[in-house]
């Protein structure tokens, strides 16, 4: 790509940010922490490694980092986000490790437009060595701005799947000009791909992130939920459900309200702001419902007596796995991709999801074949699934063992990941 190319190329992608910023600010994902992502404060400061997690899934990998990062010299680390609830498992994640790496100065910032001009000003302040990109996060200006300045890039726990590949494939020469440092796959077949876009020297495979932070955690205590959720009642988890398939969800509810009237079924939508909608629907239906909030510091009565607990609180997801007799993990019965169904696995319940999960095949088809997940064909499919569940559910003692014993034998993305960052940042 000539010089002269690139120079219009980035200029035009400049006023075309400068036209949708307006627009952005009245999008209820973004309007939270708008001032830092135009750099209207000064939260910015001078970092020696800057790693970006875009939203929760990435925040928690990069929670794992910063627990094994080992670098005898003082560093300074910024960890961005794109999302509230990314911020939040990213302050948690400063909060425990702080006694354990008095050499890491870690703070967090929400991750700046991708305007060229912004981006641009945010590497002139935060003057990064090394930048950490979780999984799959190219943005251009990004890029451009980061090899201006001379920063090392570094793609970890990356995964490309192939309708992004045949996008970027559209304008192959431009990202080949960005091409980063060092990418680190997740499987052969995302290898390949990477290597389609930026060549093949600079990508090789490594284990997945995920299959580490499942593995090494223990159960999660699950008093908290155990005084506000009924003994005599079973729980059934709707996890990460996606706008897309709302309708199908709502029907779910609905057959379940029938086929199992003895259960309590705990409602996480992926994104927070959906829970208007929830509302919505509950009171159009009939259900009986709870938000999570109004049982806080309540006993179990508060939701005795409720069909369902639209959950509007962070952080709670795996304790309500861990209390549960069934559970559907969402962006399954839309053309999604999936969300990650290893979690209620790791907490000892068998999964149940709907036929699109190609966002998780990296986890490998055996899990299939050992019985550890259930793929539904339909709604109706998952809500006699669950109902079966919570009649026939295998201890969780048991089922944990089995998915603890799977992912062990598929360990080791962490270490391999900071141990490439430790050489660099030395």
């Amino acid at each position: 790509m000539n010089l002269m190319l690139k120079k219009a190329t980035f200029l035009f992608y400049d006023l075309a940010w400068g036209l949708a910023i307006p627009a952005l600010r009245r999008n209820q994902r973004l309007a939270e922490g708008f001032d830092q992502r135009m750099l209207r404060n000064n939260v910015l400061k001078k970092s020696d490694l800057w790693i970006h997690a875009a939203s929760a899934g990435e925040s928690y990998l990069a929670w794992s980092l910063l627990k094994n990062l080992n670098i005898p010299a003082r560093v300074r680390i910024l960890v961005t986000s794109d999302t509230r609830q990314g911020m939040e498992i990213l302050e948690r994640a400063i909060e425990d490790i702080a006694p354990d790496k008095k050499n890491m100065k870690v703070y967090t910032a929400y991750f700046p437009f991708d305007r060229p001009v912004i981006m641009e000003a945010a590497v002139r302040k935060i003057c990064p060595e090394i930048m950490v990109l979780l999984e799959l996060e190219i943005w251009p200006g990004m890029l451009s701005a980061l090899k201006k300045y001379g920063s090392k890039i570094l793609i970890v726990n990356g995964r490309i799947t192939a309708k992004s590949l045949k996008r970027y494939l559209l304008w192959p020469s431009f990202w080949h000009c960005l091409t980063p440092d060092k990418i680190l796959a997740i499987s052969e077949n995302d290898v390949r791909r990477f290597a389609m876009l930026f060549g093949k020297k600079r990508v090789r495979v490594m284990p997945n992130m995920k299959f580490d932070r499942l593995g090494s955690s223990e159960a999660q205590e699950r008093h908290l939920l155990d005084k506000i959720l009924p003994s005599d009642k079973p729980l059934i988890v709707l996890g990460s459900t996606r706008q897309e398939e709302e309708p199908l969800i709502e029907k779910i509810i609905l057959r379940l309200c029938t086929s199992v009237p003895e259960a309590i079924i705990g409602l996480f939508p992926r994104h927070m702001h959906r829970i208007n909608h929830w509302e919505t629907v509950m009171e159009r239906t009939g259900v009986s419902w709870i938000l999570r909030s109004e049982i806080e510091n309540k006993d179990e009565k508060s939701a005795s007596h409720r069909r369902v607990i639209l959950w509007d609180t962070f952080g709670e997801l795996t304790q309500a796995y861990e209390r549960s007799k069934a559970v559907f993990v969402g962006g399954s019965l839309a053309h999604l991709g999936g969300q990650n169904f290893l979690e209620p696995l790791i907490c000892g319940v068998i999964p149940v999801i709907g036929p699109s999960w190609e966002n998780f095949a990296w986890v490998g088809r055996e899990i299939l074949e050992q019985g550890l997940v259930r793929v539904a064909t339909n709604w109706k499919e998952v809500a006699d699934i669950l109902a079966e569940n919570v009649r026939i559910s295998p201890p969780h003692k048991k089922i944990r063992k089995a998915a603890l014993n799977y992912v062990k034998k598929r360990q080791g993305g962490t270490a391999t990941a900071c141990r490439l960052i430790g050489e660099w940042i030395s």
